[in-house]
C-alpha cells in the first residue's frame, strides 16, 4: 500500500487524523521521531534542526551553509524511512518528498481561520485575539519553509493528491477519505517507484557529502548514475567540477558521475561589489508576504541578501538572536507596529540602522521615525536602486561609527 505524507496547518486536528490512519492501517506513525532520529544520526542538537524547518534562513548562512545541512540531513533520514511502506508520516518535511514517487499518498489538512482560531482558544485556553496571533505566527512559519524548499505557498493545490478542509470533516471522515485515496491502484508501490525511491536515497546521501563541503548544487540519481547540476556561476568550472566528482565517489552506491552546469549557470555581466561596500545582514519585516518576497528578490538581484520576516515580534525575536545590520521596516503591522518595532531596536540594538519603507506614512510619523533614530524613511513604491542605494548609506554609517570607535 502507499506511504502516506501529511503537511498541515496547526490547530486543525491533523495530528488526530493521522493517529487515527495508522491505527487503522496498522502503519508506522513517523512524526516528531523524525527530528530524534535525525539529531541521533548526525550528533546534531533537536532545536537546531526544528530552527531550520520553523526559523527563517540565519543572516550567516551564506558562509556556515547550516541550513542547509540541517535540510540535507533530515531529507537523507527521510528517505532511509520511505524504503518500507506502512508508514504514514505527518510533518514539515513531507514538502522534501519528490514529487516522482508515485506511491507516497501526499495529504494537505487544513482548516479555515475561524476554525483554527476557535480550537486554538479551547486548547490553549487563550483569548481569541491571542489565537489569531498564534495562528497566523504558525502560517507564517510554514510559509517560509514553504518557500525555501518549493518557491510555493504551503496551501498550493500542486504539492499534493488531496486536501481536506477540517471545517466540513470529521477526524473520522477524514481519516477514511485518506485511506480511501491510498487505496486506490494509482498508488500502488510497483518495482518502479521502488526504484525512484532508492535513487532518492543515494541522491540524499550524496546531498549529504557535498553539503558537508558546503557544495550548493542539485542532485539526482538513476540506478547508481549520480547527475550533479551546477546552477551557480563558478569562475574555475572543471576545478568544481573535479571536487564535486571526488566527492560524489565516496559515497557507496555510486557507479557513475555526471557533473554539468544548469540552466541557471551564467557569468555576472558585472562582478559583485566588495562585500565591505554593502551591509551583509539584511532584515526587511513587512506582513504583506508577496511583496516582501519580491522585494527580497529584486534585492538580490543587486548582490543584497536578505532574510524576511512578517511581524513585528519576529522582527524582535530575530534582532534578538541574530542582529541586524540594516533593517528595512514597513510601519502598519498586526500586533506589533512598526514604529513600536523601530523605538525598541534603536534601544536595545543602536548599531542597527532602521530603514523605514511605507505606504502608510503621515508627516507626523515620518517626523517620530527620525526622532527615534530611523536613518530613512521611504515610500511605497519604492524604486528599488534608490532603496539599495539608501542601505548601502546606511551601511557605510555602520562602517564609518566602527572605524571611529577602533
Amino acid at each position: 500500500m502507499a506511504i502516506i505524507a501529511i503537511f498541515s496547518g496547526s490547530y486543525c486536528r491533523a495530528e488526530e487524523v493521522t493517529e487515527k490512519v495508522a491505527e487503522k492501517l496498522s502503519y508506522r506513525h513517523l512524526g516528531d521521531e523524525l527530528i530524534q532520529m535525525t539529531s541521533e544520526k548526525y550528533n546534531v542538537p533537536a532545536d537546531k534542526l526544528l530552527k531550520a524547518m520553523y526559523g527563517p534562513t540565519p543572516f550567516f548562512n551564506k558562509l556556515t551553509r547550516e541550513k542547509e545541512r540541517y535540510v540535507a540531513y533530515l531529507k537523507a533520514v527521510l528517505a532511509e524511512c520511505i524504503q518500507t511502506n506502512n508508514l504514514v508520516y505527518h510533518g514539515l518535511a513531507t514538502l522534501l518528498l519528490p514529487a516522482d514517487i508515485s506511491h507516497i499518498l501526499k495529504v494537505c489538512i487544513n482548516a479555515d481561520h475561524q476554525y483554527r482560531m476557535n480550537l486554538a482558544t479551547k486548547i490553549e485556553g487563550i483569548s481569541e485575539k491571542e489565537a489569531d496571533h498564534l495562528v497566523r505566527k504558525d502560517d507564517n512559519k510554514r510559509f517560509q519553509w514553504s518557500q525555501y524548499i518549493t518557491r510555493l505557498s504551503p496551501w498550493d493545490e500542486e504539492l499534493y493528491d488531496i486536501t481536506i478542509p477540517m471545517q466540513t470533516y470529521s477526524v473520522d471522515e477524514a481519516a477514511n477519505m485518506i485511506i480511501e485515496n491510498a487505496q486506490k491502484p494509482a498508488v500502488k508501490t510497483t518495482p518502479d517507484s521502488e526504484k525512484v525511491v532508492a535513487d532518492f536515497l543515494l541522491a540524499t546521501r550524496i546531498n549529504v557529502a557535498l553539503v558537508e563541503k558546503n557544495h550548493d548544487v542539485e542532485i539526482t540519481c538513476d540506478s547508481g548514475t549520480a547527475t550533479i547540476v551546477i546552477n551557480k556561476f563558478v569562475k574555475r568550472l572543471e576545478h568544481k567540477k573535479s571536487e564535486l566528482q571526488k566527492i560524489a565517489e565516496t559515497v557507496p552506491g555510486v557507479k557513475d558521475i555526471i557533473v554539468k552546469v544548469g540552466p541557471k549557470f551564467h557569468m555576472p555581466a558585472i562582478y559583485p561589489p566588495e562585500e565591505f561596500e554593502i551591509p551583509q545582514k539584511v532584515l526587511l519585516v513587512d506582513d504583506e508576504k508577496e511583496f516582501v518576497h519580491a522585494l527580497s528578490e529584486r534585492l538580490q538581484s543587486r548582490n543584497l541578501e536578505s532574510a524576511v520576516v512578517y511581524d513585528g515580534e519576529e522582527a524582535l525575536s530575530f534582532a534578538e538572536g541574530d542582529e541586524p545590520e540594516v533593517m528595512v521596516l514597513d510601519l502598519k503591522m498586526p500586533g506589533i507596529d512598526g514604529i513600536e518595532v523601530l523605538r525598541r531596536v534603536k534601544q536595545n540594538h543602536p548599531a542597527t540602522e532602521v530603514i523605514i519603507l511605507t505606504g502608510h506614512g503621515s508627516e507626523k510619523e515620518e517626523k517620530l521615525a527620525a526622532e527615534l533614530g530611523a536613518f530613512a524613511y521611504l515610500q511605497k513604491p519604492v524604486d528599488i536602486d534608490r532603496l539599495s542605494e539608501t542601505m548601502k548609506k546606511a551601511y557605510k554609517k555602520i562602517r564609518e561609527s566602527k572605524d571611529k570607535k577602533a
